[in-house]
C-alpha cells in the first residue's frame, strides 16, 4: 500500500496542537545537529591547530659526533646548505605567558626553509607572530623586545596553532648556538602533533567529546518523542480504517522525518553562523582560527541524514512494538519491569577503566593500542550505563515512596513511577548525564588546583628570584666567561626592582657537574638567598638542589670545603627581585639577552607554566565549557521530556480535572515525577563522576591527584538543579490547556 498524502496529512495536523508538537520537533532537532557540528568542528580545529604547531615538536639530530678532535671534545657535524643548527632553550616566560622560541643559524647558502618564515633570519633579527609583536610593540624594550634583537618580519598563520600563539624565531651566530651542545640539526620537521603524549592526548579528547556529544543524543531523542500518546491514538483511528502497521509506521516516521529535516537544516545554518563565535573561545591558551571550524558541506549533509534518517528510524520502530490494532491501543503504555541486569553496562564501564589502570600503574606495562580502548570505550559504557540503569533506581525509589506517601499527588506520582519507570526516567536522563559530566570534567581540572604556588621560605629558592645557569667556559679566553658574567650582573643591578645579583660558583660548569655537586657562595650573597643560618666562615656551600623547582624540604648551610672561591668557576647567576611583574621580566631579559647564560630565566612559579600542566590547564578550559553546554541542553532536554509527559496524559489530567482535583495537586505530580528519579541517580551521577575522573586521571599519569573541587563545581550543580525547577515550573502553563474537558473525549 503507496502512503497516501492525504492521510499523511490527516494524521500529522489532525488539530492545532500539531503544530507545536511539530514545532518543538523541529527547534529540539535544530538545537541537537547546531551542536553536534560544533562539535565536529572543534576536533576539526583542535586537529587542525596541533597539526599546524607539529613543526615545533622538532628536536633535530645530535650536532656533535662519537668521535673526538685533538682537544679531547666531541668533533662538531659541519652544516650544509640543507641543513640548519637549531636551538631550543626551554620556557621563555613573559609574565603568566609561555613563549616558543626557536634560535636558528644557517650557512649564507642555505635551502633549507623554517615553517611560517622561510629562510632562517639574520644573526641579531626574529621573526615574531602576530600577538607576540603587539605585546612588544605595547611593552617596553627591557621587559620584552631586548631578549630578541632587530624585528625582521611576521610569522605566517600557517605555522601558528592559534590567532593567540606567541612565538618567536631568532638568528644567531653558529659558534654561539654550538656552545654548550644545547643545539641540534635539522633538515626537516616533524609531522606528528602529539610527541611522545600521543595516546594520553587523543584520548582525553575523545573522552570528553564523548562527554558532551552523549547529552546532545538525548536531546534528539527526547524532542523526538513529544506527543507520543496523542499519535499512538491517532494511528488506533488510522488501523480502525483500514490501514496497514507498515502504513502507520511509514506515517510515523514522516512525522517525525518532516520537522526533524526542517529543524536540521536550521540546526546546520545555526552552526554556520555561531562558528566564529566558537572561535573566539580559547583552548589551552589560545583561540582557534574561525576557518578551522567549518565542518564543510559534506560534514553537515552527513549530521543532517544521520539525525534525520536515525529520527525517523526510531519513530518507526517505538510505533511497530506499540503494536496499535484496528480496535485501538491501550491508552497507558506499561513499560517492562527494569530488573538488577541494569547494573550489568555499569559495571562492565568501570572494569574497563580499571583494568587500563592497573595494566598501567600496577602491571608497569604501556601498550597504548590497548590502552586508549580500555579508557574510551569504559567511559562509554560508564555514560551508558547510567542511563541503563535509571529506571531500575527509580521504580526501586518510588516502591519506598509509594509505601510512605501521605498525599494524592505523591501516591499518584508513585504509581505512575512504578508502571512506567523508563518513561519517567527518559525526561530527567539528560540532567543526569550532565551531573555526571559536570562532576567528571570538574574531578578531572581539579588537579590543576592541586598543585600549590611556591611560598618564601629560608633554605628554598625564594618565588621573587630568578637563576640562569652559566654556560661552559673550557673553550674561553682566560677571564673572559668571569667578565661576561660581571657585565650581567652589573647590567641587572642598575634595573629598576631587581634588588640582588649573586653569583654562585662550583668546580665546574652545572652541564658539566656531576649528581651530588655544591653551589658555592660568599656568606653576603647567602643573607641574600634568603639564608637565615649562616655558617661564620666567609664562603659557604649548598647541595645544588637548591636550584630545583621541586625541592620542597629548605636546605642548610655548611662551611665551603675549600674555604675560599680560588679555582672556582661561576655556574649560575641568581637576581632577586621586589615581586612585581614588571621586576620579573627585567631580570628575565637580563638573564635571556645575556652572553653569559646558557638556559633561560626561570623561577619557581613557572612549574605552573610548564607544558604538562598547560596541557591539563587547556583541558580544564574546555571541562568548564564541556559543563555549560552539558547543564543547558539538560535543561533543555528536562523542559521537553516533562512537556512530553503532560501532552502524553492530557486525557487523564482532564479526567482528574473532571472530577474535582486542583491544578495545584496535578503540579505537584508533575514535579515529584521529576524530582524522584533525579535524586533516585544523583548521588551515583556524583559518585561515578568523580571515580571515573580519578580513573580516568590515574591512567595517564600517576603524578596527578583528584583534589576536592573549586567553587565552579557546586555553582555548576546548583545552575543544573536551577534550571531543573525552572523547567519544570515552565511546563506548569502545559497542564491548564492540556487538561480541560475536552480532552476527555474519546473517539
Amino acid at each position: 500500500m503507496r502512503l497516501n498524502t492525504g492521510l499523511l496529512r490527516l494524521a500529522v495536523l489532525g488539530s492545532r496542537s500539531a503544530y507545536g508538537r511539530l514545532a518543538g520537533i523541529a527547534g529540539g532537532v535544530a538545537v541537537g545537529v547546531c551542536l553536534l557540528l560544533l562539535l565536529w568542528g572543534g576536533a576539526n580545529g583542535l586537529q587542525a591547530r596541533d597539526d599546524r604547531g607539529a613543526w615545533l615538536r622538532e628536536s633535530g639530530s645530535p650536532s656533535v659526533s662519537g668521535t673526538l678532535d685533538a682537544s679531547g671534545s666531541a668533533a662538531p657535524i659541519p652544516l650544509t646548505p640543507d641543513s640548519a643548527l637549531m636551538r631550543t632553550r626551554g620556557a621563555e616566560v613573559f609574565r603568566d605567558k609561555l613563549i616558543e622560541r626557536r634560535d636558528f643559524a644557517a650557512l649564507p647558502s642555505t635551502t633549507m626553509e623554517i615553517p611560517g618564515i622561510g629562510r632562517p633570519p639574520e644573526p641579531g633579527s626574529y621573526y615574531a607572530s602576530p600577538a607576540l609583536q603587539r605585546l612588544i610593540e605595547s611593552t617596553p624594550g627591557d621587559q620584552l623586545g631586548d631578549r630578541f634583537g632587530k624585528f625582521a618580519g611576521i610569522i605566517d598563520d600557517s605555522a601558528l596553532p592559534g590567532p593567540d600563539s606567541l612565538m618567536v624565531i631568532t638568528g644567531g651566530q653558529e659558534a654561539e648556538l654550538r656552545r654548550g651542545g644545547s643545539a641540534a640539526i635539522v633538515s626537516d620537521f616533524t609531522s606528528n602533533p602529539y610527541g611522545g603524549s600521543a595516546a594520553s592526548y587523543v584520548t582525553v579528547l575523545m573522552i570528553g567529546a564523548l562527554a558532551v556529544f552523549f547529552p546532545v543524543l538525548l536531546l534528539i531523542s527526547i524532542v523526538t518523542g513529544l506527543g507520543a500518546a496523542q499519535r499512538r491514538e491517532r494511528f488506533a483511528t488510522l488501523r480502525l480504517i483500514g490501514a496497514s502497521t507498515r502504513t502507520v509506521s511509514r506515517i510515523a516516521a514522516a512525522e517525525v522525518m518532516i520537522p526533524g529535516l526542517i529543524g536540521a537544516v536550521v540546526g546546520a545554518g545555526l552552526a554556520v553562523v555561531l562558528t566564529p563565535l566558537a572561535a573566539e573561545v580559547p583552548v589551552n591558551g589560545s583561540r582557534m582560527f574561525a576557518t578551522d571550524l567549518h565542518t564543510g558541506w559534506t560534514a553537515a549533509v552527513m549530521v543532517v541524514a544521520m539525525v534525520v534518517g536515525a529520527s525517523a528510524l526510531v519513530a518507526a520502530l517505538r510505533t511497530a512494538r506499540a503494536d496499535v490494532g484496528p480496535l485501538g491501543v491501550n491508552r497507558t503504555v506499561h513499560d517492562k519491569v527494569p530488573t538488577a541486569w541494569r547494573a550489568l553496562p555499569l559495571l562492565l564501564g568501570l572494569l574497563f577503566m580499571g583494568s587500563a589502570v592497573v595494566i598501567i600503574r600496577v602491571l608497569k606495562i604501556r601498550l597504548p593500542w590497548l590502552e586508549s580502548p580500555l579508557l574510551v570505550v569504559g567511559f562509554m559504557a560508564v555514560l551508558a550505563g547510567i542511563v541503563v540503569i535509571g529506571p531500575w533506581m527509580t521504580r526501586t525509589v518510588s516502591r519506598a515512596g509509594l509505601r510512605y506517601a501521605g498525599s494524592a499527588a505523591a501516591v499518584i506520582a508513585a504509581s505512575r513511577i512504578q508502571r512506567t519507570p523508563v518513561a519517567t526516567f527518559r525526561s530527567v536522563s539528560g540532567l543526569v548525564v550532565a551531573v555526571f559530566v559536570v562532576s567528571v570534567f570538574a574531578g578531572a581540572s581539579s588537579i590543576v588546583q592541586s598543585d600549590e604556588g611556591p611560598v618564601a621560605r629560608p633554605g628554598l629558592l625564594q618565588p621573587t628570584s630568578l637563576q640562569a645557569t652559566v654556560r661552559s667556559g673550557d673553550t674561553e679566553r682566560p677571564g673572559e666567561l668571569q667578565a661576561s658574567v660581571a657585565r650581567t650582573v652589573s647590567e641587572a643591578t642598575s634595573k629598576p626592582g631587581i634588588r640582588s645579583a649573586v653569583i654562585g660558583y662550583g668546580p665546574a660548569a652545572l652541564s658539566e657537574a656531576g649528581a651530588g655537586s655544591e653551589l658555592v657562595f660568599t656568606s653576603k650573597d647567602a643573607l641574600e638567598l634568603g639564608f637565615k643560618d649562616i655558617p661564620s666562615s666567609g664562603v659557604v656551600a649548598v647541595d645544588g638542589t637548591f636550584l630545583y623547582f621541586w625541592t620542597t624540604q629548605p636546605l642548610s648551610l655548611r662551611p665551603a670545603p675549600a674555604g675560599s672561591l680560588e679555582g672556582l668557576v661561576p655556574v649560575v647567576v641568581v637576581l632577586g627581585t621586589d615581586g612585581t611583574p614588571e621586576a620579573m621580566d627585567r631580570a628575565r631579559t637580563v638573564l635571556d639577552s645575556s652572553a653569559a647564560t646558557a638556559t633561560p630565566a626561570s623561577a619557581t612559579p613557572d612549574v605552573q607554566l610548564q607544558s604538562s600542566r598547560r596541557l591539563i590547564q587547556g583541558l580544564a578550559a574546555l571541562a568548564y565549557l564541556g559543563m555549560f553546554v552539558a547543564v543547558a541542553i539538560a535543561g533543555l532536554s528536562l523542559a521537553v521530556g516533562t512537556a512530553a509527559a503532560i501532552m502524553d496524559r492530557k486525557r487523564v489530567f482532564g479526567l482528574m480535572r473532571l472530577m474535582g482535583m486542583p491544578a495545584s495537586v496535578l503540579r505537584g505530580i508533575i514535579t515529584r515525577e521529576a524530582v524522584v528519579p533525579l535524586l533516585s541517580v544523583l548521588l551515583l551521577s556524583v559518585s561515578l563522576g568523580f571515580l571515573t575522573a580519578w580513573l580516568m586521571v590515574t591512567a595517564i599519569n600517576d603524578n596527578y591527584q583528584v583534589a576536592w573541587p573549586e567553587p565552579g563545581y557546586f555553582v555548576a550543580l546548583a545552575v543544573s538543579l536551577a534550571l531543573s525547577c525552572c523547567a519544570v515550573a515552565g511546563t506548569f502553563g502545559l497542564i491548564r490547556g492540556n487538561a480541560a474537558m475536552t480532552a476527555t473525549r474519546f473517539e
